[in-house]
């Protein structure tokens, strides 16, 4: 047992042919499951009478109803739900409901320009391409295209048809991006603005750390995406979309349509966990503003930009009470930000071993909450958050030379 302690502490078990390899294993089982799942649908109905993608049949049906002039019936359930059956040939399928901001039919029109089949493979590949590009900048390391891929949030993302790949790609360009091209970075933030829920930390961030021209091209890129949205899709599109929120918030968050295992916030924890909605959100809102005041702190702070970074892609993520596992790849950016930090500072006690129970959580987040009523996905990224505040505090005593043990490997 000692010795099994003593293995974690050190982190000394994750030799790097046992990264390559347990990356390789996890690939082959999903290249082997994905093509099964594939070969044994009807139609691009699974056997659970599930599209292939899942969600993704919700982007090419708003596509497609744009393709027909009727962006706004996007924002209506029962008609996104009809044109879902439309895109199967008026077959019975699981509805899932168009939950975004105007300016992400770009992507939806583009994706319906094509058959489903081929819109879902062009979606997944093209951002996770832009993914992967992304992790490979941060840590510019040969091992990082293998362990990027292999990271069990990459299959939950391609299983629903997500767009898990495109939220990192932004927040991780962004950061990347920020002092060599601070407009750059503003541009990938106000893109990011398609899913608002992750950018609630952000201008807290930039505003502490007086990044003032990626403010402002944060804010002229959101303007621009907006006035672009209007202008070809009309006025009436904000309306449908902000009347369709109160149906976002009651029905797929308040009352767990989603399902609460899936969702890895502390809201569906406690709803979970039996607490009633006011309590639930009074504990969002509570860890929110914790999580705003500690990242005020870190960003004014003259700690390590990886921290800082990791920091802000772990707290968007908690912010948030609706994020689900497959956006989880959010937290390969926080996960490659400390590593890039152990490589150039040294590793902590235990460090390596929390790195690794973060990239493997979310392939058992759903399962573990579902049969235990654990939230571990949100129990790893707390850890993560806390880690990442304790060790820029820790670090101003510690030497800058000491390089760790995985940067000699």
């Amino acid at each position: 047992m000692t010795h099994i302690w003593q293995g974690l502490r050190s982190g000394e078990w994750l030799t790097p042919a046992r990264a390559r390899g347990y990356s390789l294993l996890l690939l082959a089982f999903f290249a082997v499951a994905c093509a099964g799942w594939i070969a044994l649908s009807d139609g691009l109905i699974d056997r659970n009478g599930k599209p292939i993608g899942t969600d993704f049949s919700n982007v090419y049906a708003a596509g497609a109803l744009t393709w027909q002039g009727r962006p706004a019936d996007a924002y209506a359930p029962a008609l996104q739900h009809a044109a879902e059956k439309a895109v199967f040939g008026g077959r019975e399928v699981p509805f899932y409901g168009w939950h975004y901001p105007p300016f992400f039919f770009a992507v939806a029109v583009l994706v319906a320009a094509v058959p489903y089949g081929w819109g879902l493979a062009i979606w997944l590949a093209a951002s996770f391409a832009g993914w992967l590009a992304v992790m490979r900048a941060i840590l510019p390391r040969p091992e990082t295209w293998l362990i990027a891929a292999a990271f069990p949030a990459v299959f939950v993302n391609i299983g629903h048809g997500q767009n898990g790949f495109l939220t990192a790609a932004l927040l991780g360009g962004a950061l990347h991006w920020l002092d060599r091209r601070p407009w750059l970075a503003g541009v990938l933030i106000g893109c990011l603005a398609y899913k608002p829920q992750f950018g609630v930390l952000i201008p807290v961030a930039l505003l502490a750390a007086g990044r003032w021209r990626t403010i402002g091209a944060a804010a002229v890129t959101v303007a621009v995406l907006v006035a672009v949205s209007v202008a070809t899709l009309g006025g009436g599109i904000w309306h449908a979309f902000a009347d369709s929120m109160g149906f976002t918030r009651v029905v797929v968050l308040e009352q767990g349509d989603t399902g609460w295992e899936k969702i890895q916030s502390v809201f569906s924890a406690a709803r979970m966990w039996g607490a009633g909605i006011p309590l639930a959100y009074a504990a969002q809102i509570a860890l929110a503003l914790t999580l705003a005041t500690s990242l005020a702190w870190l960003w004014r702070s003259d700690a390590a930009f990886e921290l800082k970074a990791s920091a802000l892609a772990s707290g968007s993520l908690l912010t948030t009470p609706y994020v689900l596992d497959y956006d989880l790849v959010v937290l390969s950016v926080a996960i490659t930000y400390l590593a890039r930090h152990g490589l150039r500072r040294g590793f902590e006690p235990f460090e390596i071993s929390l790195l690794s129970a973060a990239w493997l959580v979310p392939l058992l987040s759903r399962g573990v909450a579902g049969v235990t009523g654990i939230p571990l996905g949100l129990a790893v990224l707390l850890l993560i958050f806390a880690y990442t505040l304790r060790r820029a505090v820790r670090d101003r005593n510690l030497p800058t030379a000491n390089a760790g043990r995985m940067a000699q490997a």
